[in-house]
């Protein structure tokens, strides 16, 4: 389900895309920027990095139960930022891939952002 966007988007929106990868201050700041100009291709980036934040989030979380959860934890993080570089190299190359694992739940979960 990869949106449509024109090479314009995409070249006009690419670097919103990028700074959505970069710390929340930098989610906040993409979704400020956006919200100006309405791209498709920023959007979706946006969206995805709002997701990655929130998995961060709910690691966090899990984080709080000893031994297991501090497993879980550890692993989720790693695999996290593997899947962080992935999402924020395909803002750079101006792709509309879903992040791996939970990029397409991202993209229903978030779809009311724009």
């Amino acid at each position: 389900m990869e949106p449509n966007i024109s090479h314009n988007d995409t070249a006009e929106g690419k670097s919103i895309a990028i700074v959505a990868y970069i710390t929340v201050i930098g989610l906040i700041i993409a979704f400020v920027q956006n919200n100006e100009k309405r791209n498709t291709f920023a959007s979706y980036h946006i969206r995805q990095s709002l997701g990655l934040m929130c998995t961060g989030l709910a690691l966090g979380l899990i984080n709080i139960i000893p031994v297991l959860g501090w497993l879980i934890c550890i692993i989720g993080i790693f695999v996290l930022l593997i899947i962080w570089i992935m999402g924020l190299i395909n803002a750079a190359n101006g792709k509309t891939t879903p992040v791996p694992l939970l990029g397409k739940h991202y993209e229903k979960w978030f779809s009311g952002i724009q």
